[in-house]
């Protein structure tokens, strides 16, 4: 019988390697795009994923206002948010998100599919949405990703 013990190897913040990834949004479902990218950003997708360390990678999303959702939540899925005082909520609905601010349709997705905590917080930063097919990352050199 081999009595041979082996540890859990725990990557620290100076190991991890960092790629980065672009993804065309064009014509993906929102919520099935978001758990991809979570994913990524978490660093689950690594053999070498730690949870109290941040060993995801950087995502670059083009075209994120060609997004679509399945259903009726195009009518009936409304954004809100809350100044905090009395009277400052305000909500909108897919279409206007989509009119004004494009790019927190995919980002509210994503953040809500990440920790709540300062670890969360860091991943998210790696997330860069862009409402058109352009993006300044082309010096990262990044791989297209399949989403």
């Amino acid at each position: 019988m081999n009595t041979t013990s082996y540890k859990t190897r725990s990557v620290k913040n100076s190991e991890v390697d960092r790629q980065w990834f672009v993804v065309d949004a064009d014509g993906e479902i929102v919520g099935r795009l978001a758990t991809q990218l979570a994913t990524i950003l978490r660093g689950k997708h690594k053999p070498t994923y730690t949870p109290h360390v941040d060993t995801g990678d950087n995502i670059i999303i083009v075209n994120a206002d060609k997004v679509r959702f399945t259903g009726l939540k195009e009518q009936q899925k409304s954004y809100q948010r809350y100044s905090g005082y009395p009277g400052g909520q305000k909500s909108r609905t897919v279409a206007e998100q989509r009119a004004k601010q494009p790019i927190k349709i995919i980002e509210n997705a994503v953040r809500g599919m990440l920790p709540k905590n300062k670890l969360g917080r860091a991943m998210f930063k790696k997330l860069y949405v862009y409402a058109g097919p352009d993006h300044p990352h082309a010096a990262q050199k990044p791989e297209t990703l399949n989403a």
